[in-house]
């Protein structure tokens, strides 16, 4: 027994508490361009280490993750893991919010803590339309060992991350953005950064061993479009969704819209041989589509050339969404059941409704929330509201509540609300458009009690899902419908409110949330890191002292 665990169980015996830090796991990333080829042309993309997709996050609940990101780009770098919540930690969350970029030939050490959370994620870059070039890969969160999952550990488990490609430069995308038009339709629909050519020479994605069961995490990590998933003469057992439990329904397929990822159980009970996984378009006017292959280890045989249909029309997206429920008896990421917290019957302090536009100003095109489209100033507004200079760089709430009579007319500015710390809000989300709409929360998962065609009325609330709504980070709304979630704002920090359609994204379609503790206690909020980044107006001012104690 080593002098540390003796000096430990001494302490015990005399009955002292012994705290012991959650486990350090390191990560060094070297962001280069490189030569890749997802739909056969060869173009520049982003990777991380040489790879595309990137390198795996693995991780367990409550580890503090360790990321050096060396910038080998030719222009400034930001990575958000999407879904991490960053518990009192905002500052890593990595939008040009809450954090400066890191600049070309320079790096950057993120250090995060994945606290009580489990589940599938992602990260990727924030800057520009990087994403759409690569730099994105998955993040997994499994259970401390203590704590049961509601299903038998599986033989293997891949991670399958599937997206719209646009096969242009990030950079000629956001040249079309900045002249004020769209980036259009994308050119396909990539697997893992690929396309099965399904000639019989594709090599198979993964294999499968006869009667084993396999767990798949599925992301859209794409720009887009919304994609049903689906494996061909398999069903797919749903276990968890953005972190929580589900009750485990069979599905022949799921639409897993822009920002969303799903986990399913597969099983390898069919004739050995290869099947094909798809991924294809959904609720567009273009019918592009993916695949990959599946190989049984002892199959004998190609996958057959004709693939599961997609189903048709939004309505049954809708109505999926609705099947999915919380498991109110699986086990948390913390020792208690998932149904121990009763949403339900917490009253509402706040309502906020939000409402998408689209419109042209000054010949360019905008997207807006609330009558706001976005702009980023050059000092994070987090920083500026640390430094307390907030009041030289924006205003808060310069949208109210409730959106406004005309949402054409468009105002470009930092958009940044005020919330109330730990209180129980309701935010409604309208989508007056013919396009579906993704919003992801930073920071928070919520709870997704409805979502209805039509517009909102307080008598819906009548028909909320006020038991067993999945807790989750990203929301769909579907064309001229709404949706509704409640959360308890009970992280302080700066967090984005954002579309996952990274067109709408980069041109206004967000916002931030300022929570802020009145105890100004670190229990709270970390004050700002040693090593943090600064930029704009607050760079050569005095570091202020300790905000939080």
């Amino acid at each position: 027994m080593g002098r540390g665990a003796v000096l430990a169980f001494m302490l015990c015996l005399l009955g002292v508490t012994v705290y012991g830090e959650d486990p350090y796991i390191y990560y060094t990333w070297k962001v280069t361009y490189g030569t890749i080829s997802p739909l056969g042309t060869p173009q520049q993309g982003i990777l991380i280490n040489g790879q595309f997709p990137g390198p795996e996050i693995n991780s367990t609940s409550n580890n503090n993750v360790v990321v050096n990101v060396f910038n080998n780009l030719d222009e400034p770098l930001l990575f958000t893991w999407h879904g991490v919540q960053q518990r009192k930690n905002s500052w890593q969350d990595g939008t040009a919010g809450v954090q400066c970029p890191i600049l070309p030939g320079t790096n950057y050490t993120y250090k995060f803590q994945v606290k009580d959370q489990i589940g599938s994620y992602f990260y990727y870059p924030t800057t520009g339309l990087q994403r759409a070039v690569g730099g994105f890969g998955g993040l997994r969160i499994f259970s401390r060992l203590l704590i049961p999952v509601p299903y038998a550990d599986p033989e293997d488990e891949y991670w399958v991350l599937i997206g719209d490609w646009y096969g242009k430069s990030h950079k000629t995308l956001k040249m079309e953005l900045d002249s004020g038009r769209s980036i259009g339709r994308p050119a396909g629909v990539i697997i893992n950064g690929k396309n099965a050519k399904g000639d019989g020479s594709d090599e198979p994605l993964y294999t499968m061993k006869p009667g084993k069961t396999y767990k798949y995490r599925i992301c859209n990590t794409g720009l887009k479009d919304t994609l049903n998933f689906r494996f061909q003469g398999h069903g797919m057992k749903l276990v968890e969704t953005e972190g929580s439990h589900v009750v485990q329904n069979v599905y022949d397929s799921l639409d897993v819209h822009v920002g969303q990822c799903y986990t399913v159980l597969v099983t390898a009970d069919k004739e050995p041989r290869d099947y094909y996984m798809i991924a294809s378009t959904r609720m567009t006017k273009y019918n592009l589509l993916g695949k990959g292959i599946i190989r049984y280890t002892n199959g004998k045989g190609p996958a057959s050339p004709v693939l599961p249909p997609a189903p048709v029309g939004w309505a049954w997206s809708l109505n999926q969404f609705r099947s999915f429920r919380w498991n109110l008896t699986a086990s948390a990421a913390r020792p208690n059941p998932q149904g121990s917290y009763h949403y339900g019957q917490i009253n509402i302090t706040r309502t906020i409704k939000f409402v998408n536009s689209v419109s042209n100003v000054n010949g360019k095109l905008r997207y807006a929330i609330n009558g706001v489209s976005h702009v980023d100033p050059e000092t994070p507004v987090k920083l500026a509201e640390y430094y307390g200079v907030a009041d030289k760089v924006f205003k808060y709430n310069i949208i109210s509540d409730e959106p406004p009579t005309d949402l054409k007319a468009i105002t470009i500015a930092p958009n940044v609300m005020q919330t109330t710390f730990r209180t129980f809000i309701e935010i409604i989300f309208e989508n007056p458009e013919k396009v579906l709409q993704s919003y992801n929360l930073g920071g928070y998962s919520f709870f997704a009690v409805a979502g209805e065609p039509g517009t909102w009325t307080p008598e819906k609330r009548k028909g909320y899902n006020l038991l067993d709504a999945i807790s989750r980070h990203t929301i769909q709304v579907f064309p001229k419908s709404w949706a509704a979630i409640m959360l308890t704002f009970d992280n302080a920090g700066m967090w984005q409110l954002r579309s996952e359609h990274a067109e709408h994204r980069y041109l206004g379609q967000q916002l931030y949330l300022s929570v802020e503790s009145e105890e100004k206690s670190t229990r709270d909020e970390y004050n700002l890191p040693e090593t943090q980044l600064v930029c704009g107006i607050v760079k050569d001012m005095p570091r202020p002292p300790p905000k939080y104690v």
